[in-house]
């Protein structure tokens, strides 16, 4: 009797321990590559800027729009799931001079205080930020045309960084006017337990992520996982934005309902094929692959306007697709420089799950596999971009 209750107990705790790890994982471990080396997103996050400069006339209508409506004497700013690389305090510069120049060529008056929020998890490489503030600040003082460091414009403005899941509140109530997200709100707060069984198994075995091979009921799992996220993600920046406030999100998704395409699903896909293609020279365990998920979700339009619309707390101004040209830099192919972006945003949980010592293997095999399907056609990964106003 004491043996079969000890063996319950212990598979009570083995149980417990499973969903720990899956529930666990993302906050305490996700983050993109900090610093500055090669294969550090600073480095790796030209796509990601040339979609935003794509819609940077929309980001920066929409707070020149909000600017307007309010006139506050000091507006707070928030970008969600800011990073560390040199796009994060770019787009900040833009969207101060923006406001600037409304002021100065449209209200005729000085230009309001700032108050700048950066926000990303815990594990983010904040001090890479924050080494970049002197000069940012020089940029505003020669921006301002005085060099004297008791003069220019940084005198009103403020930049603190926030720490935390942006699924939940971060800030007080309607201490917000603005919000900017970009390829942010496609990662889940969490890999969605609906894909483990009651033994921590994995439903979705010969796949990462939502695939051919997947049972019908992932793709429903995932999907129920993105809507909690995004109602939560809507309800706290309702709180937290002003009567007016806006936001400005973009995210990668998908065009129509069906889940398999050459689109963005389709590259996870492909990193599956490498991880496999890495059991048959005994760098991979089966069982490892077997067991791991991705906390990502590619929506479609419908899915995103249901989600808006059910949660009610904005109205949807826009929501547009869009997909970025594909350029590449000297040198490197197109499959390198993707399987560059995607190392230095998954490295951190693939390192965690299989073992750091796989890393440059697989993303060597990767990046041959993406030019290999692009020889064959053309792989198109959407994006979207969501503006949202407070009423």
């Amino acid at each position: 009797m004491a043996n079969t209750q000890l063996s319950a107990k212990l598979e009570e705790i083995k149980l417990s321990y499973s969903s720990i790890i899956i529930t666990m994982d993302v906050e305490k471990v996700f983050h993109m590559t900090g610093g500055v080396g090669e294969t550090s997103y600073s480095r790796n996050s030209s796509l990601q800027k040339k979609a935003s400069e794509m819609v940077k006339h929309i980001t920066l209508e929409t707070v020149e729009e909000v600017y307007l409506a309010t006139k506050p004497k000091s507006i707070g700013i928030a970008d969600l799931g800011c990073s560390s690389g040199p796009n994060t305090l770019s787009n900040i510069k833009d969207i101060l001079d923006k406001i600037e120049g409304t002021s100065r060529n449209k209200l005729k008056q000085s230009a309001p205080e700032f108050q700048v929020f950066l926000n990303d998890l815990p594990t983010n490489d904040f001090n890479a930020i924050f080494q970049a503030l002197p000069e940012f600040h020089q940029w505003l003082k020669q921006k301002d045309g005085s060099d004297d460091e008791n003069k220019g414009t940084n005198s009103n403005i403020y930049v603190a960084a926030y720490p935390g899941s942006f699924y939940g509140r971060l800030f007080p109530d309607h201490c917000l006017h603005f919000i900017y997200s970009s390829y942010s709100l496609h990662w889940l707060s969490k890999v969605p337990r609906g894909l483990y069984d009651e033994q921590g198994n994995s439903l979705n075995k010969n796949s990462i992520y939502i695939s051919e091979n997947s049972p019908c009921e992932v793709s429903k799992v995932y999907f129920d996982q993105f809507k909690e996220d995004l109602s939560l993600f809507l309800q706290s920046r309702s709180d937290e934005l002003v009567s007016g406030g806006k936001m400005v999100l973009i995210l990668l998704g998908r065009e129509g309902f069906n889940h398999v395409d050459r689109g963005n699903a389709f590259f996870w896909k492909i990193l599956y094929q490498a991880l496999t293609n890495l059991i048959s020279k005994g760098e991979v365990e089966k069982e490892k692959l077997d067991s791991y998920e991705v906390h990502f979700y590619a929506p479609c339009k419908e899915e995103i306007e249901e989600v808006a619309r059910d949660n009610g707390c904005f109205e949807v101004e826009r929501l547009e697709m869009f997909e970025i040209e594909k350029t590449i830099g000297k040198g490197m192919s197109y499959g390198t420089m993707v399987a560059m972006t995607v190392r230095s945003i998954q490295e951190s949980m693939l390192a965690h799950h299989f073992g750091e010592a796989i890393i440059e293997g697989l993303f060597k095999e990767y990046g041959r596999l993406v030019d290999e399907e692009m020889a064959k056609e053309e792989i198109r990964p959407i994006t979207f971009l969501l503006v949202l106003r407070k009423p």
